[in-house]
């Protein structure tokens, strides 16, 4: 059977790129929980353990914010763009993202337990200790970024990809895969939970890279001469 085509590798887009940048609001206000920002650009702000549960982001940009702590659960992401964006020690748990576009950012002891990504590309990103246990990402591409001690444990993983990313010490435990694509990724690092990952594309190379941590998985000894 011929292997399955590559998906395209997304390219990411430019402020002025986005079909709604011509509407977009300066925010000047403060985040609250239950809120609704549409249009709204978020540019060059601190924010700092803002209680924003529930609050709705529809067609919204984020330019160089920062976001220290905070609690953020169950708020909703829809066509939203950011750029430069730090999320440090941040509550995004049972959070929904959809058609999200992220590039050359940074989440670090972020919790997004429970959340729910599709279509979601983040490109030359870094997750740093990133709880991503239970959450469903179908159709997610990480393009040229670094996960390091990220746990998807428990995840649904549906046409996720990882072009160019590497991967430290990465947690796979308990996933469910259907259509994940591996074999792009510069490094796989992983720490556990090869065993869940069947069903998931990898290269040739990575094949033997991986070898012995497979052997160990399936109760293989390897000797030697």
């Amino acid at each position: 059977m011929a292997a399955a085509p590559r998906r395209s590798t997304p390219t990411p887009r430019d402020l002025a790129d986005l079909p709604y940048a011509h509407r977009l609001e300066t925010f000047t206000g403060e985040l609250g929980r239950d809120g609704d920002h549409e249009c709204v650009h978020f540019d060059g702000c601190d924010v700092t353990d803002a209680d924003a549960g529930r609050t709705v982001f529809l067609e919204c940009a984020f330019s160089s914010v920062a976001f220290e702590g905070g609690r953020y659960r169950r708020a909703r992401f829809n066509d939203v763009w950011a750029h430069q964006t730090r999320w440090v020690g941040t509550d995004l748990a049972e959070t929904e993202w959809t058609d999200a576009e992220a590039g050359a950012g940074l989440l670090a002891g972020v919790e997004l337990h429970g959340a729910r990504l599709r279509r979601v590309v983040f490109h030359h990103c870094k997750f740093d200790s990133v709880n991503l246990r239970a959450t469903a990402l179908r159709d997610v591409t990480f393009v040229n970024c670094l996960l390091r001690d990220v746990d998807f444990a428990g995840a649904a993983l549906k046409g996720v990809a990882f072009p160019g990313t590497t991967l430290e010490r990465v947690r796979f435990d308990n996933v469910t895969v259907d259509g994940a694509d591996l074999s792009g990724a510069a490094a796989l690092g992983i720490a556990s939970g090869l065993a869940s990952l069947r069903g998931a594309a990898i290269s040739g190379l990575q094949l033997v890279e991986l070898a012995p941590a497979l052997a160990e998985t399936v109760g293989l000894t390897v000797k030697e001469g």
